[in-house]
């Protein structure tokens, strides 16, 4: 195995939100829990340490559905330093974005502390942007404050020398087949496709050479049929989450990390 395709980590550690538990991507061993793009990341990089005659990967993944940038930090990132990662990947911000009067500015610079105290302690860090809404009914509102996120996001990376998953960047992603039903979490085939992102993003050849190809494009749908698409969709998945906003509620309240401490990623 050619050294440019060895990942030089031995532990892991995954900190986010809904995106890196998983949501909504079945996992096929455990049909309670999720597994998604950082679940297989991990495979992959593990698959490929043991191919070069190393140990397999430790990984740990903190995620939890419906988390704020603050809270990640706050109460996964002090438990992801100390388990000692070599690597660890942050999602995050989307959830504040959503919110009425999001200041980004805040949002990045309580990003760039925490990067800057990952890479300070010798750990790499890959930072995730968030993907592009233009096509998305309503989210599509936050598209220029996602924009200056990103746009953030990429200097942090450049500032502190982290590793960067481009969701924004991916034409695959464009397409509402790498989405579940809700429009907002990714579909099993949405999380394949980010985890040969994320290896791109590392600075490593990804397994699927077409990771980013777009799919073959679908028959026009007529307006009426997209309008009603719509409207299923704010009644199933948008007023509810406006209904827990309201009450002050998240969907992952009291939910537990799947994985808080570090296990041995099996290879096949």
């Amino acid at each position: 195995m050619s050294a440019s395709t060895v990942p030089p980590w031995a532990r892991y550690v995954a900190v986010g939100d809904s995106l890196t538990e998983g949501m909504v991507d079945p996992d096929p061993a455990d049909p309670t829990r999720h597994r998604g793009w950082a679940d297989l990341l991990a495979g992959a990089l593990s698959r490929r340490r043991v191919a070069a005659g190393q140990a397999p990967l430790e990984y740990a993944n903190l995620a939890v559905r419906g988390r704020l940038l603050v809270q990640i930090l706050s109460e996964q990132l002090p438990t992801a330093r100390d388990l000692r990662p070599d690597l660890v990947s942050v999602t995050g911000g989307g959830n504040d974005i959503l919110r009425p009067g999001a200041d980004v500015d805040a949002l990045l610079q309580s990003l760039e502390d925490a990067v800057a105290g990952l890479r300070a302690a010798g750990s790499d860090v890959l930072l995730v942007t968030g993907s592009d809404p233009a096509g998305a009914p309503v989210i599509r509102r936050t598209r220029s404050k996602v924009a200056v996120y990103n746009t953030g996001l990429w200097s942090i990376a450049h500032r502190h020398g982290a590793h960067v998953l481009d969701l924004w960047g991916m034409r695959a992603v464009q397409d509402w087949r790498m989405w579940a039903e809700d429009r907002i979490h990714l579909s099993t085939a949405g999380h394949e496709r980010v985890a040969q992102a994320a290896l791109v993003g590392l600075g490593l050849v990804p397994d699927l050479e077409a990771w980013d190809d777009p799919l073959a494009p679908l028959p026009p749908e007529a307006r009426a049929e997209r309008w009603r698409g719509n409207a299923r969709w704010a009644r199933a998945y948008a007023l509810p989450w406006v209904q827990r906003r309201l009450r002050r509620q998240s969907s992952g309240d009291l939910r537990r990390a799947k994985y808080p401490e570090p296990v041995t990623v099996e290879t096949p």
